[in-house]
């Protein structure tokens, strides 16, 4: 994002800040459908098998963000991820955990727009009442195992096999931050 520093005679000043984080709005949910989808149809990353409408992306927005944050981070204009923490189980007990998501383009990775994601929503889950924060992966996903271990997640349990996609068995590991 380009802003304006001050005027010189000759002409404007700007400042690029790049990548903006923001609250998700009922306005991204086609973008949201659009970035995620790919994840459905060519990675083994979402367990999903059917691609979701952009009313069913809104759908899910308006529910997680009636008591959790749901982010985003643009750039002029373009959706390059989003961040949202859900519920971690239904039982009573587990009210203080949230598990966190994150997806970014696919020509998104490696210039630090998951860190930013993070940055903002981590902060903000303590006043959710959050007070333990579990990432999920479907494995292997180096990109995922460090940026969770870069924000302080320790891994905290693997399970062999437990997700079957694409004709095959896939693991799923745990890493959990005290927030």
């Amino acid at each position: 994002m380009w802003r304006l520093l001050f005027r010189w005679p000759e002409g404007l000043a700007l400042r690029y800040d790049g990548p903006m984080i923001r609250d998700a709005t009922p306005l991204d949910a086609p973008a949201l459908a659009a970035l995620y989808n790919p994840y459905i149809f060519e990675t083994d990353i979402s367990f999903e098998e059917k691609p979701l409408s952009d009313g069913e992306m809104a759908h899910r927005m308006a529910g997680v963000q009636a008591h959790y944050p749901w982010l985003v981070c643009e750039e002029e204009g373009v959706l390059l991820g989003y961040a949202y923490a859900t519920r971690w189980k239904e039982r009573h007990a587990y009210r203080y955990c949230a598990e966190t998501c994150i997806y970014l383009r696919q020509d998104a990775g490696g210039r630090g727009v998951g860190s930013r994601l993070y940055d903002a929503l981590l902060p903000r889950l303590p006043a959710a009442g959050v007070q333990i924060a579990i990432g999920c992966i479907a494995l292997p996903n180096e990109g995922s195992v460090a940026l969770h271990e870069k924000f302080g997640f320790e891994k905290v349990g693997h399970f062999p096999a437990v997700g079957f996609k694409f004709n095959r068995w896939i693991d799923m590991g745990y890493w959990q931050k005290k927030l």
